[in-house]
């Protein structure tokens, strides 16, 4: 008679742990291989980045929704009039290492469409941060040179509903309710002054963060082969050294 109580047998217990394996195993293989992925489709989408900034210049931009999405990244040089009275400073931002301001104007194109131009960087006061330089602003019309991206980036903040000249951040379909102007869902970032404003343009290169991705990719992997390894060693080396 089986005495209760007794723990199952060993070639249960064998079974239990190669399935526990082969479960981790696989498990940590499938991540590694969908890092892997991911890191391909950002390689992908930094070539289409590069291919479109490779493009003609634009000189104006088209008046189809599909064809403006299409135009994402492309170098434009677009004649218009500054709504300097719409000026926005967002807060926050930094550049060379220095917290500062990126100035936003919308320009008025031909069409009677705008679109926000995130001009450069101010840096700010340090002693008073309200204390604003006056960016030069021509009137006119002025030509703008630029790359065509987002809207400017959202960073955090406890209160959505900012108004006046220093905002953290700027909705475009808002601000647009707020100032009556017909803006585009993009920006452009000014890569050349039309003239001397004394703004910073070292704009930030996008990071794809495929870097990351490979890193994970490893480390995945890597724990795999360890799984691997701890399962050859203590189920078959490991007894037969003993």
């Amino acid at each position: 008679m089986s005495q209760p109580g007794r723990g199952v047998s060993p070639r249960l217990q064998r079974l239990v742990i190669a399935l526990a394996t082969l479960a981790a195993v696989l498990l940590t293989a499938r991540l590694g291989v969908w890092q892997l992925n991911r890191a391909g489709e950002k390689n992908a989408l930094q070539a289409a980045i590069d291919r479109q900034a490779r493009q003609p210049v634009l000189t104006a931009l088209p008046p189809q929704p599909a064809e403006l999405a299409a135009s994402q990244h492309r170098r434009v040089e677009l004649t218009g009039r500054w709504s300097a009275a719409h000026t926005v400073y967002l807060d926050n931002r930094q550049m060379f290492g220095r917290p500062g301001f990126y100035v936003v104007t919308p320009l008025l194109l031909p069409d009677g469409r705008a679109l926000l131009v995130q001009r450069g960087w101010l840096p700010r006061d340090p002693r008073e941060r309200a204390q604003l330089r006056e960016v030069p602003t021509p009137q006119g019309d002025v030509r703008v040179a630029g790359r065509i991206a987002p809207p400017p980036a959202r960073l955090f903040e406890f209160d959505a509903a900012e108004a006046g000249r220093i905002r953290q951040n700027l909705d475009v379909g808002a601000f647009a309710r707020e100032t009556g102007l017909r803006l585009l869902p993009l920006s452009v970032l000014q890569t050349a002054p039309a003239d001397d404003d004394g703004l910073q343009r070292a704009w930030p290169v996008p990071d794809s963060g495929v870097g990351r991705n490979y890193g994970y990719a490893f480390q995945w992997f890597g724990l795999s082969a360890l799984v691997v390894f701890l399962y050859v060693w203590f189920q078959f080396i490991q007894p037969r050294r003993r």
